[in-house]
Formats: C-alpha cells, sequence, structure tokens
C-alpha cells in the first residue's frame, strides 16, 4: 500500500513539474502565431523557398523573433544569397543559440531568449567575406523599420553591494539590460580587490538601459530608494565601506531634479536620505563572475529587501 502511495506522489509532481516548465516557457512567448507560423516555429517546419515576406527585402531595421519579439538580426547583415529564404551572415550578439538538427548533420539556429526555430547556419559557402549565412524561414521572424526603432535610455544607481541592487532591476518591466561594475574612482578599469581596498575611490554600481517607452527613470529611481535603505552611510546592511555608499549617478538634468524630488518627498516622510548626487562619469563593467550574480548562484541578496517608499 505505501508503495503505490509512493508512486502515486511521485507522478502527481512530475505533472506539477512538467506544468510549471511549460507556465515558464509560456512566459516568453508573448505573440499569438498563426498554424503555419506554429508549424515553422513550434515543430521545426520550413517554408518554401521565394515565398517569403523577407527573403527580397532590404529595409533599414532590425529583424525580430515572431514568437517573443526579442532583436535577433540587423538589416546591414542581410545578403542575397539567391537561396529563397532571409540570409544573414552575422547575428545581434547572444540572440541565436545552435544545436544540433534532428538529421544529426546541419545546425539548427533557435531565438536564444524563447527557442524558437529560425532556420539552419551554414558555413563554408564563400558567399560573403564572413563566409557564414543563417538560413532564415521568413515566418520566424518580424521587421521593424529604422526610424520606429526604440532609442534607449540609461541610469546609473549605486545602493550597496552591486549583485543585490542588479537582482531587484534586471526583472523590471522596461529594463533591457543590467551590468555591475565601478565608477566614480580615480583610476582607469579598476578590479574588485582594487575597489574594495578603498583605494581607487570606485563605489559598486549598477548601469541600466532601459525602454523609455515601457518605463521612466522615476519609476526606476523609486524601485532603487525602495530596495536599499538610504539612510545608510557607506554601507548597506552588513556591507562596510565606502564603495558601498548610496549614490544616483544622473546622466542629465531631468535626471538630477527628478532624483531631489524623490529625495525631498522621502525626507519630508521623515527618512534621513543620504543619498548623494553625482554626476556620471565613466562605467566600468566589472568582471564576469559579478554579473547576474544571484541568477548564477540561485539565491537571494542577504542586505537587500524591497520596502514600499512611495505612493
Amino acid at each position: 500500500m505505501l508503495r503505490r502511495i509512493y508512486i502515486v506522489a511521485i507522478i502527481f509532481l512530475s505533472i506539477i513539474n512538467i506544468s510549471c516548465s511549460e507556465n515558464k516557457v509560456e512566459e516568453k512567448h508573448n505573440n499569438k502565431l498563426t498554424a503555419e507560423e506554429e508549424r515553422i516555429i513550434i515543430h521545426k517546419g520550413t517554408e518554401a523557398p521565394f515565398s517569403g515576406k523577407y527573403w527580397n527585402f532590404y529595409e533599414n531595421g532590425v529583424y525580430t523573433c515572431k514568437q517573443c519579439g526579442a532583436e535577433l538580426y540587423k538589416s546591414h547583415d542581410k545578403f542575397d544569397s539567391h537561396c529563397g529564404w532571409p540570409s544573414f551572415d552575422d547575428e545581434i550578439q547572444g540572440a541565436i543559440k545552435r544545436q544540433t538538427d534532428a538529421d544529426g548533420m546541419r545546425t539548427e539556429i533557435l531565438c536564444a531568449n524563447c527557442g524558437a526555430h529560425l532556420g539552419h547556419v551554414f558555413e563554408g559557402e564563400h558567399l560573403t567575406d564572413k563566409d557564414i549565412r543563417h538560413c532564415v524561414n521568413s515566418l520566424s521572424l518580424n521587421f521593424i523599420p529604422e526610424e520606429d526603432i526604440v532609442k534607449s535610455d540609461t541610469a546609473i544607481f549605486a545602493g550597496g553591494c552591486f549583485w543585490g541592487v542588479e537582482y531587484f532591476f534586471k526583472n523590471e518591466r522596461g529594463v533591457i539590460e543590467t551590468t555591475v561594475g565601478y565608477t566614480g574612482g580615480h583610476i582607469e578599469n579598476p578590479t574588485y580587490e582594487e575597489v574594495c581596498s578603498g583605494k581607487s575611490g570606485h563605489i559598486e554600481a549598477i548601469q541600466v538601459i532601459f525602454n523609455p517607452k515601457l518605463t521612466n527613470f522615476e519609476k526606476l529611481a523609486k524601485l532603487f530608494f525602495e530596495i536599499h535603505d538610504p539612510s545608510q552611510w557607506n554601507r548597506q546592511g552588513p556591507d562596510y565601506g565606502e564603495q558601498y555608499r548610496s549614490v544616483i549617478f544622473y546622466t542629465n538634468e531631468e535626471q538630477k531634479e527628478i532624483s531631489m524630488k524623490l529625495i525631498d518627498y522621502l525626507k519630508v516622510k521623515g527618512l534621513k536620505v543620504v543619498t548623494e548626487l553625482r554626476k556620471a562619469s565613466v562605467f566600468w563593467e566589472a568582471e564576469e563572475y559579478h554579473q547576474d550574480y544571484y541568477d548564477v548562484k540561485g539565491t537571494k541578496p542577504y542586505c537587500h529587501f524591497y520596502t514600499k517608499r512611495f505612493e
């Protein structure tokens, strides 16, 4: 009897895990697909040559994934290979995933963000100087004209250990990319050890690239004040040192004014804010092992917690 109960429990947990995995995948699938798009993108089919929308299309812009919208290729990397499918001899860095095709011979290319089937990649054809051809199905792509491409904006925040600050920013709506690094010091390309020694004058910070159509600096600055304690001087939780001070490195006068307004608001509420405002200077990217630290480790911050401070 106990053995039967155990087996049933294992099966039940397996079903739950499969369901959760499917939900996680679906979260990346933003666009509803037609039956023919599903045949190509999900079931790894191939459209007929010379039939797709983009095989003989050469406007300036960016090609994105039909399924999730991730940027895949830039128009200046597209060329006419006379094969009947859109062809590119380069990709946007990190956008494409490669794996051996089911036929065991070709190399399949997929969207690195959502796993959508794009086509195949070939080398050794000597069609361009780069000697590579991404052969892509038009139905796997969307195109954004150059004039419609959203111009991103940048914000730089320092609020203690940059691992914890990045943890809260990286999945915020409208955030395109986060990078942890060092800024505000007096030596070039500092190392983590030099920053921790206090001799470089740098502060641990995070550079946030965001889409102004989906969020704005004020929303991000509010989040900054809500995920660390801006009343702590040269520290954050158990971390002590000048490299952990609270600073907003503004990139323009508007960011400075917004920051001042938010600080005044918090002071009126009784919070003794010590956050500094400094004009942004050179931002030095930190060592690779610091990037996406908590995602890589699979843990959560120990000195950063969310506290609602704004209505």
